[in-house]
């Protein structure tokens, strides 16, 4: 009755008990602790790594944040700078417009009265030629002549003035 069953049971029960012999058992069990405590490791590595990208996010955010409120004061500041830069050309404009036309409305009355006082030396001229011929037609001789040069001294004088 002893059928190959029983061979390959005995085999089986001797080929366990030289394993537990050897200590086949303390080796698996200590691989086995030696990668729990590995995974352990493992584990807590990647914990430290989360937690620490998680700090590094939340530093970056707040970086983030503090970035955006400085270019918005930045934008509000030269906001504010352009608008005074804008007025100031204003009043610079308003300034230069106003300087600009005193400047032609002295050029226009200075030229106005030049050419008054050229109307009265050429009127003065006429004048003095005109009485001249009448004076020569009605007046001869040297005291005519006299006479003559005197008045037209004179209106000259009196004309310039």
């Amino acid at each position: 009755m002893l059928d190959a069953e029983f061979f390959v049971a005995i085999g089986f029960f001797i080929f366990v008990c030289i394993l537990a012999y050897v200590g086949f058992h303390k080796m698996i069990a200590g691989a086995l602790d030696n990668r729990a405590a590995q995974v352990t490791k493992e584990l807590a590595e990647a914990k430290r790594l989360r937690d620490e990208a998680e700090e590094l996010l939340k530093s970056f955010q707040a970086k983030a944040k503090s970035a955006e409120a400085e270019a918005a004061s930045i934008v509000a500041q030269a906001k504010a700078e352009a608008e005074a830069l804008a007025k100031e050309s204003q009043a610079r404009l308003t300034e230069y417009v106003a300087r600009r036309t005193k400047q032609a409305e002295a050029k226009i009355a200075q030229a106005e009265a030049q050419a008054a006082a050229d109307v009265r030396a050429a009127a003065a001229d006429a004048a003095a030629l005109a009485a001249e011929s009448v004076l020569k037609a009605n007046v001869a001789g040297a005291t005519g002549d006299a006479l003559i040069a005197k008045s037209i001294g004179e209106l000259k004088l009196r004309l310039a003035s």
